[in-house]
């Protein structure tokens, strides 16, 4: 069973593909058959303390040697869900963005430009002889995008508040057993239910003229949903964000129900409703952002 700390690592939200064991080709579906059937529940936070781990040693990790052969266990009305972790493709990925997410004052001193070189051609002959790979986990750090929340309704929205026994989700710090875990917020929904959002969403904000940017992240998301298998659980994680809002924020965080008011609005022509709801998820969430550069 992986070790649970108290130390909480770092503000991050989550958006993942649970794909039923079926989707995974032999031999790779009998190791998650038999990784599922021993019962072990490593979350989110274990994960993120593995990563950061391999940033401590000089020079530093930014990408693990070996693929991580671990991954997040649900079951929904008896069948197994299986969400590969892939660390090390997600890893790859995020070092390609990270000059767009950091300045490169501070980029230098946590991952040197050589490390960054030799971490980008590697990922350059992977690349090629891996096209189609693709993670079955996207992460927003000190946000969750608004596209994402197209994907779902509030009545998927599962609350839990700090001190109560919490849900058994991969993004809780702490045992899903304990009885006085942190708070959690998460919603999930199925893959064909994530897919039909995903287009009525699109048709309205495409018929909008406010509605370019939002439609180009959506399509995005779009295209990596379409990658998965018919019959997933698609799951979004407020993870480490919890603990950078307050406990009513949390609680009065609907921020999926503002999400389909506004598109809902696009779509009857009512401007001015759109523009209260987005001005809601705006304010809601410029705040959270707002701390990533408090002291």
């Amino acid at each position: 069973m992986p070790a649970v700390s108290s130390v909480i690592v770092p503000y991050a939200a989550y958006l993942r593909v649970y794909e039923p064991l079926a989707a995974f080709p032999e031999p790779e579906r009998a190791h998650w058959t038999r990784y599922a059937a021993r019962g072990e529940a490593p979350t989110a936070q274990d994960e993120l303390r593995r990563s950061l781990a391999d940033l401590v040693p000089t020079p530093p990790v930014p990408v693990p040697v070996h693929e991580s052969t671990e991954a997040f266990v649900t079951e929904v009305d008896g069948v197994v869900l299986i969400c590969p972790w892939r660390t090390k493709l997600r890893s790859r990925l995020a070092l390609q963005e990270a000059p767009e997410r950091f300045p490169a004052a501070l980029l230098d001193a946590a991952l040197p430009p050589v490390v960054r070189k030799e971490a980008a051609a590697d990922w350059e002959h992977w690349r090629e002889r891996n096209p189609d790979a693709r993670p079955w986990i996207r992460t927003a750090v000190w946000q969750v995008p608004v596209r994402w929340f197209t994907l779902f309704g509030d009545e998927e929205r599962e609350y839990v508040p700090g001190g109560a026994a919490g849900p058994d989700s991969p993004g809780s710090p702490e045992s899903p057993d304990s009885p006085a875990g942190p708070p959690g917020l998460r919603y999930r929904t199925p893959m064909a239910q994530a897919r039909r959002r995903v287009a009525r969403a699109l048709k309205a904000l495409r018929e909008s003229q406010d509605g370019e940017q939002l439609a180009a992240g959506l399509v995005d998301v779009g295209k990596w949903l379409e990658e998965f298998h018919p019959r997933s659980l698609v799951e979004l994680d407020y993870g480490g964000l919890v603990h950078a809002l307050s406990g009513p924020a949390l609680a009065d965080d609907h921020s999926a129900a503002d999400v389909a008011a506004g598109i809902a609005a696009l779509r009857a022509g009512d401007a001015e409703g759109a523009r209260i709801a987005y001005a809601r998820l705006a304010e809601r969430w410029t705040a959270v952002r707002s701390l990533q550069s408090a002291n």
